[in-house]
Parts: C-alpha cells; sequence; structure tokens
C-alpha cells in the first residue's frame, strides 16, 4: 500500500446523495472516500496530537480534538452543549459571549431520526443534513423550529421522556434500522406533550416556539457494501496501526473486516492514510 496523505484527521466530510458521498480529511487533503470501498486500506498513528484550535502538541485529546487549556477555555466544550436546558449565557457566565451569539443564540430545529432506532436531537439550521449523517440517521425530520439553542434544549427534555436521545452506536452499525413513520410518531408525541409543549410557548413565545406540521422525512443511504456480524472497536491508543478491507461508511465511523473506527473521536490525531 501506498501513503495517500499524511496529518491531523478531521471530521469526515458528507455529501448528500444515494449513497452519501463521504471524504476523509488528513491535514489538507480531502480523499474521497467512496473509492476505496472493498478495497485494502490502512491508517497509521504518527504518535501525535495537536489541538484542532490552538494547534498545541497534547498528550492527550479533549471533547475530540482540544487540547486541555482549550477544552476548559472555549464555550463549544462546556457543559451546556451536551446539555443545552443548562445554558447560562443570560446570566452573564458565558466563556465566549460572541460565539454563544452566533451559535447558539440562532434558530435550532428539534427533530425526529431513525438511527438505531427513533431518536430527538436538537441542530442549527445550517446542519441540516450534516447532523443527522454524522448519527447514521437513515430517516430523519424536523419537528419544531425555536430561536435558541437553550430554547430547543428544554424541548428535547420533554421529549426524550417518550423517545430515547442518544445513539446505540453498536446496533446502528450492525444494521439499517427498520423503517418507521416518523409522521405518525410526531403526530403521538404532540398528544402526549401537548400541555408542555404550550407551556414551552406560554414561557418563550409564540413566535418562539414553532410546532411543525407534516414536513418531508429525509431517506438517507449510507455506501456499506456488508455489516458486520460482531462490532469491535479500534483504537489509536491502544493499536498503531488500523488496517483492512473497508466494507462501509456509516456516522462518522469507517467500518473495516478486522472492526470499526470512530474518525470524530480520533480528530486531530496525527496519522498516515494508506491504500
Amino acid at each position: 500500500m501506498n501513503t495517500l496523505a499524511s496529518g491531523p484527521l478531521h471530521k469526515m466530510a458528507a455529501d448528500l446523495g444515494q449513497p452519501i458521498g463521504y471524504r476523509l480529511r488528513v491535514g489538507e487533503v480531502a480523499l474521497p472516500l467512496n473509492a476505496y470501498l472493498g478495497q485494502p486500506v490502512a491508517l497509521r498513528y504518527l504518535g501525535q496530537i495537536t489541538c484542532c484550535n490552538c494547534g498545541r502538541v497534547t498528550k492527550k485529546s479533549f471533547d475530540q480534538g482540544y487540547c486541555y487549556p482549550c477544552f476548559k477555555r472555549l464555550a463549544r466544550c462546556d457543559s451546556c452543549i451536551v446539555s443545552p436546558q443548562k445554558c447560562h449565557y443570560f446570566a452573564g457566565t458565558c466563556r465566549e459571549p460572541e460565539w454563544a451569539e452566533s451559535h447558539c443564540m440562532q434558530d435550532h430545529f428539534v427533530y425526529l431520526a431513525n438511527s438505531s432506532g427513533v431518536k430527538v436531537g436538537i441542530t442549527r439550521g445550517t446542519q441540516i443534513p450534516t447532523r443527522w449523517i454524522d448519527q447514521g440517521a437513515t430517516q430523519a425530520m424536523p419537528v419544531m423550529r425555536v430561536k435558541t439553542r437553550q430554547q430547543a434544549g428544554f424541548a428535547e427534555v420533554i421529549i426524550k421522556r417518550h423517545v430515547a436521545d442518544r445513539t446505540h452506536w453498536q446496533r446502528m452499525l450492525k444494521r439499517e434500522a427498520e423503517p418507521c413513520d416518523l409522521g405518525q410518531i410526531w403526530s403521538e408525541l404532540r398528544q402526549r406533550c401537548a400541555a408542555e409543549f404550550a407551556q414551552l410557548q406560554q414561557d418563550f413565545g409564540l413566535h418562539a416556539i414553532a410546532l411543525l406540521d407534516e414536513q418531508p422525512v429525509v431517506e438517507l443511504s449510507f455506501p456499506v457494501l456488508a455489516y458486520p456480524d460482531k462490532v469491535v472497536a479500534l483504537n489509536f491508543d491502544k493499536q498503531a496501526m488500523v488496517a483492512g478491507k473497508l466494507q462501509g461508511i456509516k456516522g462518522q465511523y469507517l467500518m473495516l473486516d478486522t472492526g470499526v473506527i470512530n474518525i470524530r473521536k480520533f480528530t486531530s490525531y496525527h496519522v498516515d492514510f494508506l491504500a
């Protein structure tokens, strides 16, 4: 095999298509990854990690690619990103108010997706359908539009009492999710959560909390030749060389005949890509 790219790993880029077209970003190179399906490929970890924000060399990656000082300083690494209902922007304690203005104080969508089963999630409009692709969803549909990330978090908390809010990644990588009627599920959730949604609208205003009707379901198809019988996670912290025949790409995972590797988890790890 020949080395085709060398440098820090970045989250894979993806283009909506049938199937989705993936590009593996290594350093300044973006490799058209679908072209390597069915072929032997390898990623060789070079023993170096550099922070994806400041470029500092770090012994350990925090929150998918950051050094510890950036992890503690940046708003995008704060706990409210994972739990947006805990947003403290209005308390005046946000780590980066200007960043929050452009990322959190913007319109967000609450959505239902089918990845390892039905789940609820939130995203900015600019991240549709990227967010759904990254989660390995085969179906997705926006159900609410709100004015801030915090409001989306409040709505998500209500809905996740009835459906999951996480993807079971092993199940997602073992097979296609069974198709479901997201429109019907949303109709049932609207009825079950009507009083709580009405309270949200009373708290923030009808202009801020919009429940969406009859949105089209987006169908997503991933480039997968074969699903594994058993999901074995490969890890650069335990092995320097990850190699095998590329059987598929789903979410942010490469599916090899030797196991699967989460590319996003190893953002900022310096590697060689060989094929």
